[in-house]
């Protein structure tokens, strides 16, 4: 079975995004940006809740066109670009580039993916992470904690009716001082 990773910086006190939904806080310099690129390299796959699918539509599909852009941007620009995305919404009528539209509940759709050949595939998007959760469809937390405190925001994590036990796998700190926590569930 195809592994299914959840994974975003977070603030150390668990949020994804600020008050306001900010997240300059969360801007990966290039250690972790390339870092974030060899991720991307062994999923062939991401789910996308609609905020998510839209803010990184505004910006990836051309990134590696601009002439200033660093080599890691170019990179995981055209990375971004060739993996196939699902975006889950029920709000959206249509998508774009590599992207084809699911609506309603994502439930039977990610139990049958996850059945299928591939790589690993990673969930991206807080509210489509926490409908998955409760039905044990994450196989993998990647967190990767900023050094900085939010105070309010969007969680990482939501309220859950039963615990999630995790067995650690793997812990790498950056020169940014940002600490990356891999985990499986149990």
């Amino acid at each position: 079975m195809r592994r299914i990773s959840y994974g975003f910086t977070v603030s150390l006190d668990g949020f994804i995004a600020g008050p306001d939904d900010e997240i300059d806080w969360s801007a990966p310099d290039q250690e972790l940006h390339e870092f974030y690129n060899d991720q991307a390299r062994e999923s062939d796959l991401y789910l996308y809740g609609r905020r998510l699918y839209q803010l990184m539509q505004r910006y990836w599909p051309t990134a590696d066109q601009d002439p200033d852009a660093p080599a890691y941007v170019v990179d995981y620009a055209r990375l971004w670009r060739a993996t196939p995305k699902i975006v889950f919404s029920t709000t959206l009528t249509e998508v774009e580039g590599h992207a084809r539209l699911a609506g309603g509940d994502p439930i039977e759709l990610v139990r049958e993916l996850k059945r299928a050949p591939g790589k690993e595939i990673q969930v991206g998007g807080a509210g489509l992470a926490a409908s998955l959760m409760p039905h044990r469809l994450i196989d993998e937390f990647h967190v990767v904690i900023a050094p900085v405190v939010l105070g309010a925001g969007t969680p990482f994590f939501p309220k859950l009716a039963d615990r999630i036990g995790l067995r650690h796998l793997e812990t790498r700190t950056f020169g940014s001082g940002v600490v990356y926590l891999r985990y499986a569930t149990m």
